[in-house]
Parts: structure tokens; C-alpha cells; sequence
């Protein structure tokens, strides 16, 4: 059994989702684990570079989990050969910047969503690496999320008969940062900088519906922004001019060709009563199921109860018990971690790869058209794509 290197570039590491998921829990997680495994059995050990724009903190991060290799200057790690693959997950306004830079340099590229602010940039980028004839691909990490698998299991098995609806409820409260510190950065919340509830959310669905429940046809959508001045990190006022919640209707072809209906409401200024911060409800002529971020439980027809509408008494039905579990059957890694495997097989022995650059300009197009229905105040179709 062999072990070969692989030199990755992994640029936006520094913010949240870049450090916790991608850095600490995928690629330090892989170096811990031994590597990835190759089908003939051999390893492949990623040797990351870190690249950030603050040497201090960039330095800090590679030292405390055992990287060697760190810097600030990007166009020097893009020109050493021996780093095959460019990684983004900065700002969404530089990244189609980016990875042209990349892919112009023989780099494979893989980074997080949007791929791109516009659907124009997006569509260019996806085609400039298909043209390239190097590996890319975009993250699309709740497709491997336990709950979502598991639901994908039943809809594989036949268990919703013909499938009918899809509710998705995501989002939590976030706090304003007058009263309580804020839990997220203050950028979501100014559009000039790239935030916005459908910008950020509408990526993540597009790939969601599209996967698990049917090809998403046409939507309609209602943006808003529920808290119009919040308070940055330095504790001062700032007005909001991105949207903070939305609420689409979207007509999708399920996989049998016939129609669902996909009901998606998403805020960040929702108090949570449900079983998790996103649950996926999909009703089935055969049965119905509820998938949350981890678990998934289930109701068969046969198991179906029959309540009683009594407006005049009290109703004594436990209808959360009523469910069954869906068990697991398997230990369920991390989704950021699990993606992370399946492109570094990708790069290093062609191994099949589904989500690429087009599978994420899909996800801008359905944020544009999302856009669109809010401003015109009607329903808008959802083409396809040509590549």
C-alpha cells in the first residue's frame, strides 16, 4: 500500500465555515484518519497550504492543528507545481476571480457556494472549467447530511408511493447585537456585501430539491428584511440592506415525472419550535416523513391515524409519537468531510463526480429567478441550463 501526497491551496480559510467544516473537520480529520483510501487501497494524504490575507492569523490557525505550510501571497502558491488543487471559500464576489486564476494556473478547483453572485458569472466560470478539461466542483454538504439520507433512503425504496409535497422550514433567531452579541458575521445583512437570505440559502435548496425531490421547474418568491438596523461586530448601528427571510413556492417534476409542490420558508428572525433548525416534511400517497438534520422519522399509510377535527374539546392525540424512527444503519461522517473524500478520489483516480461548477451555477440560477419572482411580484419559470 502506497501514500501519496497531494498539495492542496486552501484559500478563505480564516472565516467560519472555511475553518470549521472544511479546514478542522474535513482535511485535518483526513490527515488524522491516514488519508483518503483509493480503490486499489492506496493513500492519499492532502498537504495543505493555507492562504489568507492576515499573516498573523493565517499562521496561528496552520500552527494550532499542524500545518507547515502557510502565506499571504497567493499568485506564489498558485505558480509551485506541486499544489495541484485550489480550494475557495472567501468572499463570493472574488471567487469567480479566483478560479479563473486557478484554472488558468492547471489548477483543479473546488470551492464553496454561490459559486458566484450572478448567474452570468457563474455560467462563465462552469464553462471556463469544463473547457479546461481540469476537476472541479462546488459543495453541496447537506446532500450528506444523516437526516437527509436517510430520507433519500425511503424515496429509493418506494416508501412515499407518489410523492406530493415537500415543506422545508430552516432558520433561527439571530440576534440584532444591541441586547446579545450577534452569532453571525454582520455581512449577511448588507447586500453590497454579498449577504442576503436567498443569496446565501436558495444555492443550498437548488441542489436539495433537485436531488432528492424533482427537477424544480417554476418559483415563486417573497423576500423581505424583518430587522432593518443591526449592530456589527464593534457594537455599531448599521442598516440592514439585505434580505433577512423569504418565502417561495416552487413546482418541481418529481423523479416519476409527475408533479410536487415544494413549500420553502427560511429566517433568520424565527424563534424555533420544531425539532431541529431545518426539517424537511414530504408527504407521499404511500407515506409521509420528516427529516431533520440528523435523524428522519416515518408514518406508513397502513400507520396513518385519524384524527378528529372538535374545535369544542381539547384534542388528546399525541401526534409526535406517531412517527417511527428511521434507525441508522450505518456510522454517518461529516458531510463537508464526506464530499472532501469523494473529489480528492476524483482529482487523484477519475472517480465518478456529480457536483461540478454547473451543478452550482444551477444553484445561482434558482437564486436570480428567486430574485426576480420577489421584484416582479409573480411566478417565474426555471429553464434549463445548456453548458
Amino acid at each position: 500500500m502506497a501514500t501519496q501526497n497531494l498539495g492542496l491551496i486552501m484559500h478563505g480559510v480564516t472565516g467560519r465555515m472555511g475553518m470549521n467544516q472544511h479546514l478542522i473537520r474535513s482535511i485535518v480529520a483526513i490527515r488524522n484518519q491516514g488519508g483518503v483510501t483509493l480503490s486499489n487501497g492506496d493513500k492519499v494524504m492532502p498537504d495543505p497550504i493555507l492562504i489568507g490575507r492576515n499573516a498573523e492569523k493565517i499562521e496561528a490557525l496552520a500552527r494550532a492543528h499542524g500545518i507547515g505550510r502557510w502565506g499571504t501571497n497567493l499568485d506564489a502558491a498558485l505558480a509551485n507545481p506541486s499544489d495541484t488543487v485550489f480550494f475557495d471559500a472567501g468572499t463570493t464576489q472574488m471567487r469567480p476571480t479566483l478560479l479563473a486564476q486557478a484554472l488558468r494556473a492547471g489548477k483543479h478547483v473546488y470551492c464553496e457556494k454561490p459559486i458566484a453572485t450572478t448567474l452570468a458569472e457563474a455560467m462563465d466560470i462552469a464553462r471556463t472549467a469544463q473547457a479546461s478539461g481540469l476537476k472541479h466542483g462546488a459543495v453541496q454538504d447537506k446532500l450528506f447530511l444523516p437526516g437527509l439520507r436517510k430520507l433519500d433512503m425511503l424515496r429509493r425504496a418506494g416508501f412515499f408511493g407518489r410523492m406530493l409535497s415537500l415543506r422545508l422550514e430552516f432558520g433561527y433567531w439571530v440576534f440584532e447585537g444591541d441586547l446579545q452579541p450577534i452569532q453571525r458575521p454582520s455581512w449577511n445583512y448588507r447586500a453590497e456585501d454579498g449577504g442576503g437570505m436567498i443569496l446565501d440559502m436558495m444555492c443550498h435548496w437548488r441542489y436539495v430539491l433537485d436531488n432528492l425531490f424533482g427537477e424544480v421547474k417554476s418559483i415563486s418568491c417573497l423576500g423581505t428584511t424583518h430587522i432593518p438596523q443591526r449592530w456589527d461586530e464593534a457594537g455599531q448601528p448599521y442598516p440592514c440592506t439585505a434580505d433577512d427571510a423569504a418565502y417561495a413556492t416552487a413546482e418541481l417534476i418529481g423523479h416519476n415525472g409527475e408533479p410536487v409542490v415544494a413549500q420553502l420558508n427560511m429566517s433568520w428572525a424565527t424563534r424555533v419550535n420544531r425539532d431541529d433548525l431545518v426539517t424537511f416534511h414530504v408527504d407521499g400517497t404511500h407515506g409521509s416523513a420528516v427529516a431533520t438534520l440528523t435523524g428522519c422519522k416515518a408514518q406508513s399509510r397502513v400507520n396513518t391515524p385519524r384524527p378528529v377535527w372538535n374545535p369544542d374539546i381539547k384534542n388528546t392525540m399525541n401526534f409526535s409519537e406517531q412517527w417511527q424512527d428511521v434507525p441508522d444503519t450505518q456510522v454517518y461522517d461529516n458531510g463537508f468531510k464526506i464530499q472532501w473524500e469523494h473529489f480528492i478520489r476524483h482529482v487523484v483516480e477519475d472517480a465518478p463526480y456529480q457536483w461540478t461548477l454547473p451543478e452550482g451555477a444551477k444553484g445561482v440560477q434558482l437564486v436570480e429567478t428567486a430574485l426576480q419572482s420577489w421584484k416582479e411580484r409573480r411566478w417565474v419559470d426555471v429553464p434549463a441550463l445548456n453548458f
